[in-house]
């Protein structure tokens, strides 16, 4: 997982348009028959209020081929890939919470300068992010940035969505809710499509789709939803997650006996988020000792940043949480397991396309187990898949390295 900017203080201190005509409609998939009027699920998307329309665009970006480089080589990412300038927008978009209800979130649409038409997209699925403002849309120093822009100077269209309750979103981060990861990414995506035509580009369908830590079963979840045909014109194109939670259950269970870094930090994000939307207990005393009891709650609205929560928490799970909530991380049963196993098997199904694997064994927050764990589950169902060790790197490392070779698996293609 990653808590970016935790981790700099620590070192330091749409509407969709229609792709068929409508005398095509009957040979490309587009689910009508020739001559017929389009589909209501795509013709939904041509309204103001439909998800995926755009709210508004900001531009936040605009750099030649050289800035790129050096705001890259700030950040530590290797800078050989780089081929043009890129200009980038802050998008807010229609979507829904979790209860299915109509909201806006926004995401960080990158676009290359160069002349042509017909762009791949690329999907990046950011990290654990505790604060609003630290997501690719707003923090112009965020990694997740620097990230949109790697890919988009490659010649790429890239879709970054800020997800739920992060960025400009209102209201509460949804922190692995896995209908609410589907959704905001998909809407994203099809707010790209539509900015981009706008734009005088147009979108491949098939989406290229990376993420790390938290972005890791996002991947997995947005790819297979894609697959499924959650979306008349977007499918996958390639899957190539980095340092993934995949074993959900068993990193919080680690969490609890503290054998995660920043295991207090972590533990309390999953419990505020998860009480938020399925109530893991009756009261804050239930789970949390005092007087932490009292504080952990508001720490987490999403206006505290990493540095903050954590100067204000104990350094391990044990100091902060009772041990009758540890030992129910521990040993999850009822409504918690059944939820948490959702997030144990986001790769457990067949991809059409190739799924490659990054990690480093060296990660003390997310273990290599967990992409261990993703790989045996896309290899008892017969797919595309491989694992790359990155080396003996720490988390937030881990995805600098990574990168250039997404890249080249995404070029792989073309």
């Amino acid at each position: 997982m990653n808590i970016s900017r935790l981790r700099r203080s620590t070192v330091k201190s749409g509407v969709l348009t229609l792709v068929c005509a409508v005398a095509a409609l009957a040979t490309t998939g587009c689910g009508a028959p020739q001559g017929s009027s389009p589909p209501a699920a795509l013709a939904d998307q041509q309204q103001p209020s439909a998800r995926g329309a755009v709210v508004s665009s900001t531009p936040v970006v605009d750099l030649n081929a050289k800035e790129v480089a050096d705001r890259l080589a700030k950040t530590g990412i290797d800078t050989a890939q780089i081929r043009y300038g890129v200009r980038a927008h802050r998008i807010v978009y229609r979507t829904v919470d979790i209860t299915g209800r109509p909201t806006t979130a926004s995401e960080l649409v990158a676009m290359p300068m160069n002349d042509e038409r017909d762009l791949q997209v690329v999907s990046w699925l950011h990290g654990t992010e505790v604060y609003r403002g630290e997501v690719a849309s707003v923090n112009d120093e965020s990694t997740d940035r620097a990230t949109a822009l790697l890919f988009a100077s490659t010649g790429r269209a890239v879709s970054a969505p800020d997800y739920l309750g992060l960025g400009k979103g209102p209201g509460f981060h949804p922190y692995g809710n896995p209908e609410a990861t589907v959704s905001a990414s998909v809407d994203a995506l099809r707010a790209a499509r539509t900015f981009a035509r706008r734009d005088g580009h147009d979108l491949d369908q098939r989406v290229l789709i990376s993420g790390f830590s938290q972005g890791g079963p996002a991947t997995m979840m947005v790819g297979r939803a894609l697959q499924q045909n959650i979306d008349p014109y977007f499918r996958p194109g390639a899957l190539a997650p980095i340092a993934g939670p995949f074993n959900l259950s068993r990193f919080e269970a680690a969490a609890a006996d503290d054998k995660v870094a920043r295991s207090s930090l972590y533990l309390a994000y999953f419990a505020t988020a998860w009480h938020r939307m399925y109530g893991l207990y009756d009261t804050p005393g239930q789970a949390f000792r005092a007087p932490y009891d009292k504080t952990v709650e508001s720490l987490f609205d999403g206006d505290h940043e990493a540095s903050e929560i954590a100067a204000a928490l104990p350094t391990t799970s044990k100091e902060l949480f009772t041990e009758e909530f540890l030992q129910k991380v521990r040993n999850p049963t009822g409504e918690l397991r059944r939820k948490l196993k959702a997030l144990d098997t986001t790769c457990d199904w067949r991809p059409e396309v190739a799924v490659h694997l990054f990690h480093a064994r060296g990660d003390k927050d997310v273990a290599f187990a967990n992409s261990l764990h993703c790989q045996s589950q896309l290899a008892a169902n017969s797919a595309d898949q491989q694992l790359t060790d990155i080396g003996d790197f720490d988390h937030s490392t881990t995805v600098l390295n990574a990168l250039p070779q997404v890249v080249r698996q995404f070029d792989a293609t073309r």
